[in-house]
């Protein structure tokens, strides 16, 4: 199973510099390392969990005072980095849940836990770019599954005060599914 690990600075040039500290310090692989709103950089890897925990590790030395916040998951599930990614494919359109924080970590935490929790599938985790640093997880499936996942990951959420709003749509347009992929 693999591991992930985040950071998020708010110092754009202090965060390439981490990512660079961070992808020097051991045997990870860069998921994604990039500005976010409103001028933070957020940095995300995966690898064996001593590795990613040794990378974090000089992420954080690296970020001096401009660290904003850390994640570090175990076994995540394989749909978050796809979710991260939006290169998931949605076979059917089924019930819609959203879970809206204001930390990137809070949302990965909750989807995370809602994927494992229930048979749903993740439609994407948007990571705080163009929304002002918000983050949502949106997912799909049967609408007791769906309930289920977002009660897990607003849940899990709730520990990190980051939680906004969850909601459920037993039946939504298409047209909205049509928007979210």
């Amino acid at each position: 199973m693999i591991t992930i690990g985040f950071l998020e600075l708010n110092s754009i040039a202090r965060g390439v510099l981490a990512a660079d500290m961070m992808l020097k310090a051991a045997d990870v692989r860069l998921i994604a390392a990039r500005p976010s709103c409103p001028g933070k950089y957020q940095i995300l890897i995966s690898g064996e969990v001593s590795a990613v925990e040794t990378s974090l590790s000089s992420g954080e030395a690296a970020a001096k005072n401009n660290m904003i916040d850390k994640l570090l998951i175990p076994r995540v599930h394989p749909q978050v980095i796809e979710a991260i990614h939006m290169s998931v494919s949605v076979p059917e359109r089924k019930a819609l849940g959203v879970l809206e924080f204001f930390s990137i970590a809070g949302a990965i935490i909750a989807a995370d836990s809602a994927v494992k929790a229930a048979n749903v599938t993740l439609i994407e985790i948007r990571l705080g770019t163009g929304i002002g640093g918000k983050s949502f997880v949106t997912l799909t499936g049967d609408v007791g599954a769906v309930e289920a996942a977002v009660d897990a990951g607003a849940k899990t959420a709730e520990a990190t005060g980051s939680m906004i709003e969850k909601i459920v749509i037993a039946h939504p347009a298409k047209e909205l599914y049509d928007s979210l992929l």
